[in-house]
């Protein structure tokens, strides 16, 4: 397998590199035929690399120990499950994974037949990233590398990665980080051609909607695992690689509502430019991080040379792109100038800044260690409370736009119309706050303002559909039904986006109860005793051992009353390895829409007394329903017809660029 791996990798780099000579002969007009030699060169590279993936996959699963890589991250014992997923547990091999998503992708793009005018110039941009990652796992980071001594057995894996979230995060993961090389090489491509226009959007709004979708779900399962794996009762600690996945999600965010100013209204063109490349650079930057060892991380791989290749790669894509945007400035500044501060426009754009802006505090936080190392000689971290701080107000104002934004007029809106389109949703909105004190008792400022902010937002998205409901009945004699059915699938781009919106306030509400209200408890239980902790009436029966897979279980069963109500039997367990050292704690959730109780077992006595720790989380299953809202509002605005195109309001514009008109 090692052969045939290392094989497929050379010969997939030395395809890629081909592919890139024929795309350069045939933009130089030398002919059609080096056109499909590219394209047939790239199909190589997508084929060559998926022998090797298949390669290292089957030595993992067979146990094939004379391949380091298969040593150092499986072991007989270990399910096979987890085999498969070794393939993106260490360095080389989730690099290898990472270049085969690539080269997939650029197959793909090259294959399309509806942006034939594009590809000539993004499927090689698209070969020159492949090409980097390719060069990075046949001569830096090689997964194939053959061992002399060949062991009986592998060392396993790291117990916190034997986890069904660590099966799927890594996989979202890359495929949002990758994924994003689509738009970006569209984009480079459009400033090639001096083309940039609309074109670019159009073609990537799938790829770009798609992969901002991966990295939420990458986010979202890798909290999740956090909350469930690490044992300390959150699931969000502003770590470094956190961030590194966290930023590029926000510049993401900001591109997918600027691009609707540009297709409507022919603005932001040089905005949109760089949001895109800021992004890509970002999913770089991000991998820089992981894999260099600048930063100390849970998340992050051990430290590497392959730091300084990313950094100059990474650096020398942004220069580069940013140099083209210069160059075409002009091309980018025609178009329409905003007419009104007080304008959908408007808040799209200040939306951005926010988003923006959120996205730098992170950046800042998150290398302001590396930098002061590199000045004063000393790491000096930044904690959790800048990022809280300078976060949690960004997000609320973010989420506020998310509710003014559909009550504002395109180009310029009056006092008027604003006064009658936000009046119901603030007095529902201090509707809402009154109930929130006087019924929920809920008086901490915070939670007041943005449990405020979500019900208006709500009572905004709701106002506006309901008002297209009524003008779609009136205009038609159509029941409600009919009319909201037919109103929502007439423009699923519109209405998806509400949906995820409503997703993003689900989570608001539930990163908002979490922090806010969380509380915990250490309790130290006899066998039979009962304890009441947060509400929740404890029973611990005692101590058990089990033997699982690959482990050595000690758990403890709990029985637990909450207002009178059973609400179930728990297992908190400790476990122990048998290629670990370390034992794993392993928590134990009943999880309502009110709250979490989470329970972990810290240690025990020799009598049979067992010390646990008890968090009460409120409202995270906001968070993680929230996160699966989004998932639908994605499809939704997705499924293939009518109504996700642009939108009624879209008018084709002839944009003319060195004597050629693009719409």
């Amino acid at each position: 397998m090692s052969s045939i791996g290392t094989i497929g990798l050379l010969i997939a780099l030395g395809l890629s590199l081909y592919s890139l000579v024929a795309f350069y002969l045939f933009n130089s007009n030398k002919g059609l035929k080096y056109l499909l030699s590219a394209k047939n060169a790239v199909y190589g590279t997508a084929l060559f690399t998926t022998i090797s993936v298949v390669a290292m996959l089957y030595a993992l699963i067979a146990g094939d120990f004379s391949i380091e890589y298969v040593t150092q991250y499986t072991s007989l014992d270990l399910p096979i499950i987890y085999k498969l997923s070794a393939l993106w547990a260490g360095n080389a091999g989730s690099l290898l994974f990472w270049a085969w998503i690539l080269v997939l992708l650029a197959a793909v793009v090259t294959a399309s037949k509806e942006n034939k005018e594009f590809i000539p110039y993004a499927s090689p941009i698209m070969m020159v990233v492949s090409v980097f990652f390719l060069f990075m796992i046949n001569f830096v980071s090689q997964p194939f590398i053959q061992l002399s001594n060949v062991p009986l057995d592998g060392m396993g894996m790291n117990p916190m990665l034997q986890n069904a979230g660590m099966v799927i995060h890594p996989v979202t993961l890359y495929l949002g980080y990758v994924g994003f090389t689509v738009p970006f090489a569209f984009a480079i491509a459009a400033l090639i051609m001096k083309n940039p226009g609309d074109q670019w959007i159009k073609l990537t709004r799938k790829w770009t909607l798609i992969s901002w979708l991966f990295l939420t779900l990458g986010n979202l399962f890798g909290a999740q695992w956090a909350y469930v794996e690490l044992g300390w009762g959150g699931y969000w600690a502003w770590d470094p690689v956190e961030n590194a996945s966290l930023m590029p999600w926000l510049t993401a965010s900001a591109f997918l509502h600027s691009v609707m100013v540009q297709e409507r209204k022919n603005m932001l063109k040089i905005w949109n430019m760089v949001l895109i490349i800021v992004t890509f650079g970002l999913t770089l930057f991000g991998t820089f991080l992981v894999r260099s060892g600048v930063v100390a991380s849970v998340h992050a791989f051990g430290s590497s040379s392959l730091g300084a290749y990313f950094l100059i790669f990474t650096s020398l894509i942004i220069l580069a792109s940013l140099y083209l945007v210069a160059d075409r400035i002009n091309m980018l500044r025609q178009g329409n100038q905003f007419e009104s501060y007080i304008s959908k426009e408007s808040s799209f754009l200040l939306n951005n800044l926010l988003l923006v802006g959120s996205a730098f505090s992170i950046f800042w936080g998150t290398v302001f260690p590396i930098v002061s190392e590199a000045v004063v000689g000393q790491k000096i971290a930044v904690g959790i409370p800048f990022f809280n701080q300078v976060n949690a107000p960004i997000g609320l104002a973010f989420t506020l736009l998310m509710g003014i934004c559909p009550l504002i007029a395109w180009r310029k809106a009056n006092f008027e119309n604003i006064a009658k389109n936000f009046m119901w949703p603030w007095i529902i909105a201090i509707i809402g706050l009154l109930v929130i004190v006087f019924i929920g008792g809920i008086t901490k400022p915070y939670a007041l303002t943005a449990y405020t902010i979500c019900v208006f937002v709500i009572s905004s998205t709701l106002q506006d559909i309901l008002k297209g409901v009524r003008v779609r009945k009136k205009l038609t004699g159509e029941n409600l039904i009919v009319s909201l059915i037919r109103l929502l699938s007439k423009n699923r781009r519109r209405y998806g986006g509400y949906l995820i919106h409503m997703g993003v306030v689900m989570m608001i509400i539930g990163i908002t109860g979490s922090n806010v209200f969380n509380s915990e408890a250490i309790k130290t239980f006899k066998p039979g005793e009962t304890a009441v902790v947060g509400g929740y009436t404890i029973s611990f029966k005692g101590l058990q051992q089990t033997t699982r897979d690959n482990m050595e279980v000690v758990y403890a069963d709990l029985s637990v009353i909450n207002n009178n109500k059973y609400m179930g039997n728990l297992q908190v367990e400790k476990v122990f390895y048998s290629k670990s050292e370390q034992p794993m704690t392993e928590p134990a959730i009943i999880s309502t829409f009110k709250e979490d109780l989470y329970v972990l077992l810290t240690g025990w006595e020799e009598n049979g007394s067992a010390v646990f720790k008890i968090h009460i989380n409120p409202q995270i299953k906001w968070l993680w329903t929230g996160g699966w809202v989004i998932v639908v509002g994605v499809i939704f605005a997705l499924w293939p017809g009518k109504g996700s195109g642009v939108g009624s309001r879209y008018i084709g514009r002839g944009e003319v660029f060195n004597g050629k008109k693009v719409s």
